[in-house]
């Protein structure tokens, strides 16, 4: 992991590591951060196994994809109501790793002190032929996954 207060935010893990802490910690939360027809189309992380909910909260809302300025306020909320204070561990996913950043960098300005990137986000690096959830990302991971 890299030093919080160097970069902004708790570090950056790697999808497997995301798994780990989710298991090893039940208060810790997951929040992808991608958009409404990401979700709808592409997949969700499934956590439900570990008897969490995912939180889906846009750091860009689209179709304009402006920055939600409402992000922090609807994470707290949904955190409070999930039993997470600002010491729990809250892991950001977006598609490969960028929002997902910025949205920790957010949240750690707001007092969250374990606030993570998951790096490589769900579908990770785009492969040889241009396809994303090859190489990388949860999806490649071979974590908990669903399609709607």
């Amino acid at each position: 992991m890299s030093v919080g207060n160097m970069i902004g935010y708790a570090g950056d893990i790697t999808p497997d590591q995301a798994w780990e802490v989710l298991k090893q910690d039940s208060k810790a939360q997951l929040v992808d951060v991608r958009t409404a027809p990401e979700w709808a189309y592409v997949g969700l992380p499934d956590v439900s196994a570990l008897g969490r909910e995912l939180h889906k909260v846009e750091w860009q809302v689209f179709p304009q994809m402006t920055v939600n300025p409402d992000f922090v306020a609807r994470v707290e909320g949904r955190l409070r109501t999930a039993g997470a204070d600002k010491d729990t561990p809250v892991l950001f996913l977006c598609r490969s790793g960028g929002r997902s950043r910025a949205a920790a960098i957010a949240l750690t300005a707001a007092g969250y002190a374990r606030a993570l990137n998951v790096a490589g986000g769900f579908e990770g690096d785009v492969d040889a032929e241009g396809h994303r959830g090859t190489i990388g990302g949860w999806k490649a991971a071979r974590l908990p996954w669903r399609q709607s």
